[in-house]
C-alpha cells in the first residue's frame, strides 16, 4: 500500500499529563481500550513542524510547510491472536491551512480545526530555541522551549520512548465505524532541555472548558523530539 501523505515532522514538543481514566471514556472509540502506563492514563499536548508535505507524492502549493498543535491520548486495539496494536486518538488538531483541515475531516473524520498559527526555530551554537504561537478563542497562546542540539536515543523501556513511539492512529469514520491508519517513521532521538519552558496556553479555550484543569498543572513528562521523515497510510476500517 502506498502512503497517502509523506512529510517531515520536526522539533516535536510533547507535554504529557496524567488524567483520570474515566475522563477519557467519552472520547474513546468503540473496540479500543485505554493504553495505561504505570496504571495511569495520559494525554499529550503536542506541537511540531510539518515540512516537505506531499499528498500522494505531489506537493500542494502553499501547503508544504506549516505547524500543527494537537491533544492526544493513548489507546490499544486487541487483535484476534491476543496481541495489541498500540496507538493514539486525537481530541483536537490545529493547523493554519484551511485545505489541510478540510481534507482531514472529510477523509479521516479527524477533529482538525483551521486557525492562525506560527512557529519559529533558531539555532545558536549548541542551543536550539523552538517557539509556537496560536490564535484561538479570542486569545493568543504561546510557548517556548530551549534545548541542547545534541540529541540522543532514550532507552526503549523509558517513559520517553513510550510516549513518542506510537505508529497507529485510531478514530471513527463518518459512518461511526472504527478506523485506523499507520504512521511510519524510525525511532526518534530527543533533545536535552536546557531551561525551564515558557507555556502560556489556556487548555479550556483550546479544547473546551472541561480541559481547563490542565492549566497550571505540572506535566508528568516533558520531551522535545528531533523528528524525521514520516509516511501516513490510508485509513482502514476495523
Amino acid at each position: 500500500m502506498k502512503p497517502f501523505l509523506t512529510a517531515e515532522w520536526r522539533n516535536l514538543i510533547l507535554l504529557t499529563y496524567a488524567v483520570e481514566p474515566e475522563f477519557l471514556l467519552p472520547y474513546l472509540p468503540n473496540k479500543v481500550e485505554l493504553d495505561l502506563y504505570k496504571e495511569k492514563a495520559f494525554v499529550s499536548f503536542v506541537a511540531f513542524d510539518f515540512l516537505k508535505t506531499k499528498v500522494r507524492g505531489i506537493p500542494v502549493p502553499f501547503h508544504i510547510n506549516f505547524p500543527e498543535i494537537n491533544l492526544r491520548f493513548y489507546v490499544k486495539y486487541k487483535e484476534t491472536d491476543g496481541t495489541y496494536r498500540r496507538g493514539v486518538v486525537f481530541i483536537r488538531e490545529f493547523v493554519p491551512k484551511y485545505c489541510i483541515a478540510l481534507v482531514a475531516n472529510k477523509i479521516y473524520n479527524e477533529p482538525y480545526l483551521f486557525t492562525s498559527m506560527t512557529s519559529q526555530t533558531k539555532i545558536k551554537e549548541e542551543q536550539k530555541t523552538i517557539q509556537h504561537q496560536i490564535k484561538y478563542g479570542g486569545l493568543e497562546h504561546s510557548f517556548q522551549f530551549i534545548v541542547d542540539t545534541k540529541a540522543y536515543f532514550p532507552d526503549e523501556n523509558s517513559t520517553e520512548h513510550f510516549f513518542k513511539e506510537h505508529e497507529w492512529g485510531f478514530g471513527t469514520n463518518h459512518k461511526g465505524q472504527l478506523m485506523h491508519y499507520k504512521v511510519e517513521h524510525p525511532f526518534w532521538k530527543i533533545y536535552p532541555i536546557q531551561e525551564r519552558f515558557d507555556l502560556k496556553v489556556d487548555f479550556g479555550v483550546l479544547y473546551g472548558e472541561q480541559w481547563s484543569f490542565l492549566n497550571g498543572q505540572i506535566p508528568y513528562n516533558i520531551m522535545v523530539a528531533e523528528g524525521s521523515p514520516i509516511k501516513v497510510f490510508p485509513g482502514v476500517v476495523l
